[in-house]
């Protein structure tokens, strides 16, 4: 049993909670994630490190509200226990080995649409205390659902906030800020997209025009998370890879998003 030591609601729909995993926290790098169920016969559900204190033994999460399962977790409150926090699961993102002062001679710009801000936080928390320069689009429906905008300011150079209704922030896609920025004269070394599947689409078409490299962390159906169950399997540059073994993260430029969104679609 793993104890929900602090529950709170981001938005409508929208709960971040934190979870006493001292063997996951003492584990877990960014870009990682884990599974869990409210109970024995709960569907299992993967959702991303959004956090973790090593010191005080645990993670937090971040979840939307999208059917019976994650109402169920929704509803728990502080004090209360999931049955089982399986992880840390997936691989690390890949600049985690990398050299820091090659990364420190770097710019990144993370694109993150809706829940998806919560995955980028610990990977950019990460690069930033490593001194490294990165900026932020963080894309949103509208206003109401705006969340993590604090912390997000705090872990990165730039935050550029957008809503599609332009009722706070810039108004438009994220795409539409991408753009304006390079167009503008900024210049970054890699980009790293989370958030919905069509969005990490249109982002990593845009980005392969514009030639700049583009990571993307993978979300699609998983059951087991352990490359068995094969509900997650992709086509990444012609070949077959699992999100959950394989990933999450590959080169944004070479999948086929096409076929993922019609995979995503049949179990939605």
């Amino acid at each position: 049993m793993y104890k929900i030591t602090n529950s709170n609601i981001l938005a409508e729909g929208i709960h971040m909670m934190e979870v006493a995993a001292p063997r996951v926290a003492k584990a877990c790098q960014p870009g990682q994630f884990i599974i869990v169920r409210t109970h024995d016969d709960s569907e299992r559900i993967p959702l991303t490190i959004c956090d973790y204190d090593r010191q005080r033994g645990t993670i937090t999460i971040v979840l939307q509200v999208m059917g019976a399962a994650t109402q169920a977790m929704a509803a728990l409150k502080s004090g209360d226990y999931f049955r089982d926090v399986v992880g840390p699961l997936g691989n690390p993102s890949d600049f985690v080995d990398e050299e820091i002062t090659r990364l420190r001679s770097e710019r990144i710009l993370f694109v993150a649409g809706g829940v998806g801000v919560a995955p980028v936080y610990p990977q950019a928390k990460w690069l930033f205390e490593q001194g490294v320069d990165l900026d932020i689009i963080a894309g949103f429906k509208n206003k109401d659902f705006v969340i993590m905008e604090e912390a997000l300011a705090a872990v990165c150079t730039r935050l550029h906030v957008t809503t599609d209704d332009g009722s706070y922030g810039r108004h438009g896609l994220v795409t539409d800020t991408i753009r304006a920025l390079v167009e503008g004269g900024e210049k970054y070394d890699r980009c790293i997209t989370i958030g919905p599947m069509i969005m990490m689409k249109f982002v990593c078409l845009l980005t392969k025009e514009l030639g700049l490299p583009t990571v993307v962390s993978m979300n699609p159906i998983m059951v087991d998370g352990t490359g068995m169950c094969g509900a997650c399997r992709l086509t990444v540059g012609g070949e077959v890879r699992f999100a959950c073994v394989d990933g999450p993260e590959f080169d944004g430029h070479l999948i086929d998003f096409d076929e993922a969104l019609k995979r995503l679609s049949q179990w939605t």
